[in-house]
């Protein structure tokens, strides 16, 4: 059983690297239909707002505090000693080392065909005992009923005991929830681990993502898609976090 604390209206796991990416492998030799999302600031956010997105998420069975303002958040509401947050790119190279130990299957779903390529050639140069045994390449667009069957039959029929989602959030996090009970395998919504890895983004310097100023970041990498995003989500992150700390509304153990 995972231990979960809901924030806000989110359910999160009380887990570090170790115990997410040993609960990922376990589910992944069984091929189990397990879901897992790295959730930060603006997938809470999104998932406050929006109720469908917020039942999707909480069918997930694994949401790992992946920004540290949510890791203070957990910790400051119910005490319960995160020492650090469990950030998707790097819970995604624990994921890859044990899968390596193990000679598991893995399959990336999503992001554009140069990113794939970059992503792949990544795993097989730092664990070359992963067997990459699909690639898709993202529509950019839901899938019609018959496409979602014909990917799902693919990844099955693969044997993949371990799929690696790059769609962005919160596209990702429907696809996740969407197909537990249909894909037989840990699924994970990982999304900017397929660029931070294949080399295509900059991740920020550690000394910011430490004082949970990665958004800074990259918002002065993206200043024009993403300034919007921060001021908006930031600033209701905030304000939320307020209302629970005054009591105005009650935190849910």
């Amino acid at each position: 059983m995972i231990n979960k604390r809901k924030l806000f209206s989110v359910n999160y796991a009380i887990v570090d690297y170790e115990s997410a990416s040993d609960t990922i492998i376990d589910n992944a030799k069984e091929n189990n239909s397990f879901g897992v999302s790295a959730l930060a600031v603006h997938g809470l956010i999104e998932s406050v707002k929006d109720q469908n997105l917020n039942t999707l998420v909480n069918k997930i069975d694994m949401v790992v505090p992946d920004g540290q303002p949510i890791r203070w958040a957990l910790n400051n509401f119910f005490k319960v000693g995160l020492k650090d947050r469990v950030y998707g790119p790097t819970l995604t190279k624990y994921v890859l080392e044990k899968a390596n130990r193990d000679k598991l299957k893995v399959y990336l779903y999503g992001s554009t065909e140069s990113t794939l390529t970059r992503f792949n050639n990544f795993i097989n140069a730092n664990y070359p005992s992963v067997e990459i045994v699909g690639i898709h390449i993202d529509r950019f667009r839901e899938a019609t009923p018959e496409e979602d069957l014909e990917d799902i039959k693919k990844i099955n029929d693969s044997g993949a005991q371990i799929v690696l989602v790059g769609r962005g959030c919160p596209r990702q996090e429907r696809w996740v929830a969407n197909h537990l009970g249909k894909v037989n395998a840990a699924m994970m919504a990982v999304g900017a681990a397929f660029d931070f890895h294949a080399g295509t983004v900059k991740q920020a310097p550690p000394w910011m993502q430490k004082r949970g100023l990665e958004w800074l970041f990259r918002l002065i990498q993206e200043p024009k898609r993403l300034w919007k995003r921060y001021l908006t989500t930031n600033s209701y992150f905030i304000y939320l976090f307020l209302l629970y700390k005054l009591g105005i509304r009650k935190s849910e153990a």
